[in-house]
């Protein structure tokens, strides 16, 4: 007995699916099937962005936060261990760094860091053991602190300090006023601080409460 030949069945089957494979297209095309053409709606869409953008400000914002309570701490620190040379340096010298710049410098009325600078200058000179801002000690001077470069501005090492930089980009405070006059300082011995990155128009003191001292 002769088999008959599996190709005439293989190719009405391929036509067959030949067949289908257009039809299926076709219907979806045409909507037939609108589960398979599902997408976001607008408000969806809408929806998921807002979700997105609050979500993004909360991450900044608690960078932000985080960021500036470093910076406070850091600042902290720095007035600790600056006025601890302060106290080395009296302790050899019988007197705090002190000049006309730094007993002019109203700690008590004086929110705005640039009118720091000359004072912050002289502080460092003092403790560093340098003239003029150089950032190499004179010659058998002795140093009292040894200043990091971000502590510093400007940043390049090349040039000479101008003032000690605070970690909110502005220069320490430097007063020795009370020991002229008590009425233009807190300590009788020094005030040193930061703004903290929060200035005002000289002569208000809205801000001083929140500024990091060391009184």
């Amino acid at each position: 007995m002769q088999r008959e030949s599996p190709l005439p069945i293989l190719r009405e089957s391929c036509g067959s699916v030949e067949a289908a494979v257009p039809a299926a297209v076709n219907r979806r095309v045409a909507g037939d099937t609108p589960a398979a053409t599902s997408a976001f709606t607008l408000i969806e869409l809408l929806v998921v962005i807002a979700i997105i953008i609050v979500l993004a400000g909360l991450i900044l914002s608690t960078v932000g936060y985080v960021q500036k309570k470093g910076a406070r701490s850091r600042a902290e620190t720095e007035i600790a261990a600056m006025s601890a040379a302060c106290e080395s340096y009296k302790a050899d010298n019988g007197i705090y760094p002190r000049n006309s710049d730094t007993d002019s410098l109203n700690a008590q009325a004086s929110g705005d860091p640039s009118t720091y600078q000359a004072a912050s200058l002289y502080l460092y000179n003092s403790l560093f053991g340098a003239t003029n801002g150089s950032r190499t000690p004179n010659t058998g001077a002795r140093s009292y602190f040894a200043f990091k470069p971000n502590m510093l501005f400007p940043t390049d090492q090349t040039q000479n300090v101008q003032y000690i930089r605070d970690p909110f980009g502005n220069s320490y405070g430097y007063s020795t006023a009370n020991q002229a006059a008590s009425a233009n300082g807190y300590n009788p011995t020094f005030d040193l601080w930061s703004t903290a990155g929060l200035t005002t128009t000289p002569p208000t003191t809205t801000v001083t409460a929140q500024w990091i001292k060391n009184w």
